[in-house]
């Protein structure tokens, strides 16, 4: 499922640093940390109509983010907040909309991995582009299990949301190869951790499951389900989970900010067969569905 490109998005502005770009003329120094080693942090936004989805919930995970890999003189989140409604406006953007909004180490005083080379500041990238939910989510999606394994605490926690993401597109390539749309990731001990780029959740019995957030992102549409669950009194357990379960389980799905709740109707070939007579995924979304006007920030 490869996302397509926007004819819309020709002519977008781009936020670099303190100022709009155009699309064109928008570009980082060869000597910014991103490109230096992929030593930048990053957040996807998504806009309904009535705001920016989850924004404080997004910002504080970048702050935590940053904070773990030790940058300094962070910009302001008024100024982030800006600079994002600055982009909107200038696009003319109030909806349907996915921001990237990254934010790197910046630039360095010569080529080097040392972050002591870094003594420009951070740069702030709020990147916006017209986009629809990135799956699906009407049909659901195919999935194939990943050789590539998760990163974990022992190696990099996944809790920083950082920009040096070759784990995660070793995994999205064997998927391309397989004619899947994503790939699931087992943590060092063999355990589901989540998909490629979203989070996984299993059905079984009218019972909810999800893998620890150990070795996967604690995502923000994960929290928001699982809350959800409490709220609706629906039962739901925090488990390591193998792909056993998840083969056979009576409902699979991905939940992320750029796709929501998202069905997942086979993995590795084995089709996912709902017998219970429950539709939970279903359930879910409409209760997400209401929570979107009240979670959303207007700028």
């Amino acid at each position: 499922m490869l996302q397509q490109y926007n004819p819309k998005n020709e002519k977008i502005q781009v936020w670099i640093g303190d100022r709009l770009y155009t699309r064109e003329d928008a570009k980082i120094s060869v000597f910014d940390s991103a490109v230096q080693g992929g030593d930048a942090i990053w957040e996807g936004l998504r806009v309904y109509e009535s705001g920016v989805f989850c924004l404080s919930r997004h910002l504080d995970r970048l702050f935590e983010s940053a904070k773990a890999l030790g940058f300094d003189e962070l910009p302001s989140e008024e100024f982030i907040r800006s600079a994002i409604k600055t982009t909107l406006n200038a696009n003319s953007m109030n909806q349907d909309t996915h921001i990237r909004l990254t934010l790197t180490r910046g630039k360095k005083v010569t080529s080097g991995m040392d972050p002591r080379l870094n003594q420009h500041g951070p740069c702030l990238i709020v990147l916006a582009e017209w986009k629809p939910l990135v799956y699906d989510n009407e049909n659901g999606i195919r999935v194939i299990t990943s050789t590539q394994r998760r990163n974990n605490p022992q190696f990099l926690d996944s809790k920083i949301h950082h920009a040096n993401l070759l784990n995660n597109i070793l995994a999205k390539i064997q998927a391309n190869f397989a004619g899947v749309d994503a790939a699931v990731m087992l943590d060092h001990n063999g355990f589901v951790s989540e998909l490629n780029d979203t989070n996984l959740f299993m059905v079984r019995e009218g019972k909810l499951f999800t893998p620890h957030a150990d070795a996967c992102l604690h995502g923000i549409t994960r929290g928001l389900v699982l809350d959800i669950a409490k709220n609706t009194q629906i039962p739901f357990e925090e488990k390591n989970l193998s792909l056993v379960d998840f083969y056979n389980a009576d409902e699979v799905f991905a939940t992320g900010t750029m796709g929501e709740l998202t069905p997942v109707y086979e993995i590795d070939g084995r089709k996912i067969e709902n017998n219970s007579g429950t539709d939970l995924r279903n359930d879910i979304q409409s209760e997400f569905n209401k929570l979107i006007p009240q979670l959303t920030e207007a700028l």
